[in-house]
């Protein structure tokens, strides 16, 4: 959330290509700091599920999986192209200098959403919130300065950083124990062609209607993802964590059959 402002503000102090080193040397450190730090991918009740082989991958990699990358795909579509539409839309104003003001908005924001929504204690659907995610981007194409544009992009930003935290939930569900870190680099994968892709699709919005319809394209492809995922989704339900009330019932259940 903080990477767009700040390579924004270097690259207009410094100098471009200063930047793109210091973004490699970025990600190489964080690669390393994961390496060392070596983060568990199970839960402790889930310590022992990799003893017991990998499943297949018909098993878990099924239409319910697919949903889940499509949405993933298409909330890195949205926020690619949203980052595209600020800049063009300033330029056509008059106002680049300014997209980094807008930028922060959207990380900050972005920020917020996610603390919230990890605090309360119940979830919403993901394509549920790339829905909505999709709703609250394409009215921002009717801002035409930049402190109207910070006030269109709070929406996106608000529910940025909860929609991409869901996809992430759905995928552990999802995905046994043995097999998490295959799936995890799949989402990883689909994330980062929507970042590729994102930007193309909304410039050529941009140049065959005006600027602000990059918002719209950018809407509107995250609405599609999202229509795409609650069908698929219909046909393969995300399984939920059974709550504790639940576990404890189980427990009750299966002491009742021992004895």
């Amino acid at each position: 959330m903080v990477g767009p402002a700040a390579v924004i503000l270097c690259a207009a102090t410094v100098s471009p290509g200063v930047v793109a080193w210091g973004v490699g040397a970025a990600v190489v450190a964080g690669g390393i700091g994961i390496a060392l730090l070596d983060p568990p991918l199970r839960a402790e009740d889930e310590a022992d599920a990799g003893t017991a082989g990998r499943p297949p991958r018909r098993e878990w990699l099924g239409v319910g999986m697919l949903a889940v990358l499509t949405m993933a795909f298409g909330t890195t579509t949205l926020l690619s192209g949203v980052d595209l539409a600020v800049v063009a839309m300033l330029e056509e104003a008059g106002q680049v200098s300014w997209a980094a003001v807008v930028v922060v908005v959207l990380g900050v924001t972005s920020v917020a959403g996610g603390l919230i929504y990890g605090a309360v204690s119940w979830s919403l659907p993901t394509w549920l919130l790339l829905g909505l995610l999709g709703l609250v981007t394409i009215p921002a194409r009717l801002a035409r300065d930049w402190p109207w544009l910070c006030v269109a992009v709070v929406g996106t930003g608000f529910l940025a950083a909860p929609t991409l935290s869901a996809v992430t939930d759905a995928v552990s569900r999802l995905a046994p124990a043995g097999v998490r870190g295959e799936a995890t680099g799949l989402q990883s994968s689909a994330q980062n062609a929507g970042f590729a892709l994102g930007s193309p699709v909304v410039g050529v919005a941009i140049d065959v209607s005006v600027p602000a319809g990059g918002f719209a394209a950018a809407g509107l492809a995250g609405l599609a993802a999202a229509l795409t995922g609650c069908l698929l989704s219909r046909c393969c339900p995300t399984p939920r964590p059974p709550s504790s009330s639940r576990r404890e019932s189980a427990r009750g259940e299966d002491a009742t059959h021992v004895q």
